[in-house]
């Protein structure tokens, strides 16, 4: 093979892959997602107790197709899908997390709130589990929005449960569009971060505790959920 021939058709492979570049690019800007984000809760009662210890919020654990930026819709309880081209601003766990971080902030009750424990020196972590974060259409259409956090504060000192609650939340949808439902996903997840907010400012005593100290008896308690009704029922 020549000079020549060699240098053609390494020009070919060339112009190949920055066309097929190019029109990856094409593809990808002509059909972008419409991105959706929630909101925190800025509105608590009165009646919160003001507490001197700092808190750490772990990022939500969640199944692996609540794990991703896309919706989740359910057509029955044992399926899983997305809408098409629209899509959370972040992975729905990492957005959970922020949304309960600037809720509690919001509070104006706690001394200090954060993602890192080098940053905060917390007293507890909570850890939370994302179980239902998806519009269900088995029920009822419009779909409905559920949202499901089980929530554990966890002392810091010897990583002791001092609690444990689930919250849930159902809102149906106005309508079966996207925007309709995302506004009920911001009112289904707003109900569950008032509850847990308060919840989680309410458990552990004001002060903290030296270490070793037996946590509070808080009795069973049973989970914290409105508006949702179980498959069958």
């Amino acid at each position: 093979m020549t000079m020549v021939t060699r240098a053609r058709g390494a020009l070919i492979t060339a112009m190949a892959g920055a066309l097929l570049a190019a029109c990856a690019v094409l593809s990808a800007g002509e059909d972008p997602p419409n991105l959706y984000t929630l909101t925190p809760k800025s509105t608590f009662d009165a009646s919160l107790p003001r507490v001197s210890w700092q808190i750490v919020v772990e990022p939500p654990t969640a199944a692996a197709y609540l794990n991703t930026s896309r919706i989740a819709l359910a057509m029955t309880p044992t399926s899983a899908d997305y809408y098409a081209k629209s899509a959370w601003a972040d992975r729905a766990p990492l957005m959970v997390q922020t949304l309960i971080v600037e809720s509690l902030e919001n509070t104006h009750r706690i001394v200090g709130v954060g993602r890192d424990p080098l940053a905060v020196r917390p007293t507890y972590v909570l850890q939370t589990e994302l179980r239902e974060f998806q519009a269900e259409y088995f029920n009822v259409k419009p779909p409905t929005a559920h949202v499901r956090i089980v929530g554990r504060i966890v002392r810091q000192s010897d990583r002791q449960i001092i609690a444990t609650r689930g919250f849930e939340r159902c809102v149906r949808a106005a309508a079966d569009q996207v925007p309709s439902v995302v506004q009920a996903f911001d009112e289904a997840l707003g109900g569950v971060l008032k509850a847990m907010v308060s919840w989680t400012l309410r458990v552990p005593p004001p002060q903290p505790v030296p270490d070793g100290t037996p946590p509070p008896a808080r009795g069973t308690r049973e989970d914290d959920t409105a508006g949702c009704e179980k498959p069958g029922s």
